[in-house]
């Protein structure tokens, strides 16, 4: 994608250049490390960097800032930052950002998209095989001291194989691409949905846009959601069609938690329309106490953890700063936002 910014200010020097960091979660993982600074600053020691491990003295830094790294800025909060060129988002993730005043802007948007890849992968294989082999259910009799041989074979979903099985991947991006490759090696039927019906035809074996899902669920095996969060995405998965999927078929869903009609889900799983569900997200998260899906034996839950790694700012690091050089060399940047499209 062509930068309207680099051809109306021509080249940009560190020296002349203002970059905050801030993003603050409950979940200290997600909060960017004063090491990342430190390394932006060790590799560009012209450049004025500020690392805010708050949000509370933020607006003060704003009006002068050229490059922002962290989450979110609110539509106040962008009006402050009058200065600002370029929006690195550290999640894959930009749904939040989508508003007018950001998308009006001109501002170049730039997310995280690859640094999850492989763990996000490794985590879906984990759970097709964990819902395949039934080892929820493995766990619930260890708990109560059982040799439940006999139990899991007459279960809701006898253990089976993946190796054979037609595996449908919707959203064919970094996330999709690690998937697939992963599933190759089991010997598994990978197909594709993308929002424009292509897909490397080395990785997918057959490709349907999003408006011919259908065509891909009546025979998927496993359905997995890796999409982005747009208002097209918005409740992909609904009633009907989790009617359209086999009694013995899984959805995974480390996308987001809109991305499936919830209410709808629940319905299907107990009432037997699809054998089970791992999810990694939810429509509100934290997922409620009071949720009916904490309790249903044919669902796998964990508390939206595919993306952790030891190795997350490493990964992060390693993006940042290409893209710093890209940027100060007036190159495109990579993992740029197309915002009409908002992802």
């Amino acid at each position: 994608m062509s930068d309207p910014i680099s051809e109306q200010t021509g080249a940009r020097r560190p020296s002349d250049t203002k970059l905050v960091v801030c993003a603050y979660f409950k979940f200290t993982l997600l909060r960017p490390p004063a090491e990342l600074a430190d390394k932006l600053s060790q590799r560009w020691p012209e450049m004025r960097i500020v690392h805010l491990p708050h949000h509370d003295k933020l607006a003060a830094e704003l009006p002068d800032t050229n490059i922002f790294v962290g989450y979110m800025l609110r539509p106040e909060q962008l009006k402050m930052a009058s200065q600002l060129r370029w929006f690195h988002c550290i999640s894959a993730g930009v749904a939040q950002l989508m508003y007018p005043e950001l998308r009006e802007s001109g501002i170049a948007v730039t997310n995280a998209a690859g640094v999850h890849a492989t763990t996000m992968a490794e985590h879906v294989i984990g759970m097709m095989l964990a819902l395949l082999r039934d080892f929820p259910g493995a766990m619930r009799y260890q708990g109560q001291h059982r040799w439940a041989q006999q139990e899991i074979w007459d279960g809701r979903a006898r253990p089976r194989e993946l190796q054979g099985q037609t595996v449908v991947i919707v959203g064919f991006g970094a996330i999709g691409r690690a998937i697939a490759e992963r599933l190759r090696v089991f010997g598994v039927h990978v197909w594709a949905v993308t929002r424009s019906g292509n897909a490397d035809p080395n990785l997918a074996e057959r490709v349907f846009p999003f408006t011919q899902i259908e065509n891909a669920l009546a025979n998927a095996d496993t359905v997995i959601l890796a999409a982005p969060e747009t208002p097209e995405t918005h409740h992909l998965i609904g009633t009907s069609e989790l009617a359209m999927m086999k009694p013995s078929s899984i959805l995974i869903n480390v996308a987001r938690g809109s991305l499936v009609d919830e209410p709808a889900l629940i319905k299907a799983l107990q009432n037997n329309w699809i054998a089970a569900a791992g999810l990694d997200v939810a429509s509100q998260e934290p997922l409620p106490p009071e949720s009916p899906l904490w309790s249903l034996e044919n669902v796998l839950i964990t508390p939206h953890i595919s993306g952790v790694t030891e190795r997350l700012w490493e990964r992060e690091a390693e993006l940042l700063v290409d893209n710093l050089e890209r940027w100060f060399s007036g190159k495109p940047l990579r993992n740029r936002i197309d915002l009409a499209r908002g992802y």
